[in-house]
């Protein structure tokens, strides 16, 4: 430690001293801790940061520094945003990204308010937990009645078969809306309505204002609590190229990772396009995945996923969660411009819509497994404003579906048992 602090100012060393980050990144600490400091000296904001930090109050003031033009500070080769870097240092060691922090509410600078200065107080921020969902209520059928449903006859099965060679399109959400429900280019959420036409199996009645499932006539049952559980993967991720999927699935279980064009080995999280191989690979894919770059990252953080633009092109998402959520058709496709993010899933949500689809019979809880599935294209966007209609039309994609979800669906529809009525095309 002697070494480090030498020929350091007494406000560097209390700093440092006051870090809670372990040894490895030391020394870039110490640079970003310089940093800092040389920007808060002709003020009082250092006298207050060391007060924040040593009493751990978050009643202290504001401690802020000019913001960039990114929003980002750069510390010898090494971007981060402000405020994630000083929190990390003095609060949180393990913390990933920015969607973690939330500030607090008499935070007059803070980094979400997009002022000139930016409050890099780690007192002035909490961290997001993910929420406890709470358990479905299914009924309790007794296991000698129970017949597992044959899901390779009469549904997809929900976690072996998620990843075929090439898109099984009976299986997956209708790629474009009615006309007058889709328009993609206006703005980074697509303007859309909400469709009748029975494309939203979620909330499905037979007409007559009823549900769909006949109470009356279901034998009452005990109900049984069937719990979400994290799996070690949260999602797993396919890349295809038109109808045909290339190379092996990537199995996410970092909460941060990318998905980019580079060529480095795939890694926990990293999910590099460039490597993968395809013989009949067509000249305009090739120069479409020229352009994938950076790409986009994808966070899980509290129960929620984003999509991140990282790419200099647009990525296009299509997220049933995301469109239920802001009522619009199932099949909407959301432009992602570059530097901008969505909320593309929500696990609350999701866990309200099963609590409720559960009364409505096991078709209806089927139907949320196309809520489980995101699919997000490069530079190239597919829809109603598009010469491409469908996903299978673009030159480069990926599709990704959210294990946690899908696997809590698997118990509750394996408690329901089989359905009442057989699967067909008018289910």
């Amino acid at each position: 430690m002697t070494g480090i602090f030498f020929n350091t100012s007494p406000s560097v060393k209390k700093l440092m001293e006051l870090m809670k980050n372990d040894e490895e990144n030391r020394v870039w600490d110490e640079k970003a801790i310089k940093s800092l400091v040389k920007k808060l000296k002709k003020g009082s904001g250092l006298d207050e940061l060391v007060k924040a930090i040593t009493s751990e109050d978050c009643d202290t003031k504001c401690v802020t520094i000019p913001r960039s033009l990114d929003g980002r500070l750069q510390v010898s080769q090494k971007k981060g945003l402000p405020h994630m870097i000083y929190c990390c240092l003095w609060r949180w060691p393990d913390l990933k990204n920015h969607h973690e922090l939330q500030a607090i509410e008499n935070c007059e600078y803070a980094f979400h308010l997009k002022k000139e200065e930016v409050c890099v107080n780690p007192y002035h921020y909490v961290r997001v937990e993910p929420p406890v969902l709470p358990p479905v209520l299914v009924p309790k059928i007794p296991l000698d009645s129970i017949k597992s449903p044959n899901f390779n006859d009469d549904y997809p099965s929900r976690i072996n078969n998620l990843n075929p060679k090439s898109v099984d399109a009976n299986f997956h959400l209708p790629e474009t809306p009615p006309p007058g429900y889709l328009s993609e280019d206006s703005d980074s959420r697509a303007a859309v309505g909400c469709s009748s036409d029975g494309g939203d199996g979620v909330n499905s009645d037979n007409g007559d204002g009823q549900d769909s499932m006949d109470v009356d006539s279901t034998p009452q049952y005990e109900l049984q609590q069937v719990n979400y559980t994290e799996p070690n993967y949260w999602c797993s991720i396919s890349y295809y190229e038109q109808q045909n999927r290339i190379g092996e699935p990537y199995h996410a279980s970092q909460p941060s990772l990318s998905v980019d064009g580079f060529t480095d080995p795939s890694s926990s999280d990293r999910f590099c396009l460039g490597l993968l191989s395809n013989i009949n690979r067509s000249h305009q894919i090739e120069m479409a995945r020229r352009h994938i770059g950076k790409g986009v990252r994808l966070y899980y953080i509290g129960g929620e996923v984003f999509a991140e633009c990282l790419s200099d092109s647009a990525v296009f998402v299509q997220s049933p969660n995301c469109n239920q959520r802001y009522g619009w058709h199932p099949a909407t496709v959301c432009k992602i411009p570059p530097g901008c993010n969505l909320k593309i899933f929500n696990n609350q949500e999701f866990a309200t819509l099963l609590a409720q689809s559960v009364s409505q019979g096991f078709e209806s809880v089927y139907q949320l497994t196309r809520m489980c599935t995101i699919r997000i294209s490069f530079v190239k966007g597919w829809g109603a404003e598009y010469r491409r209609q469908a996903v299978t039309s673009t030159p480069c994609w990926i599709e990704i579906h959210l294990n946690g979800p899908l696997q809590w669906l698997d118990k509750v529809l394996v408690q329901m048992g089989s359905p009442r009525l057989p699967c067909s095309s008018m289910s």
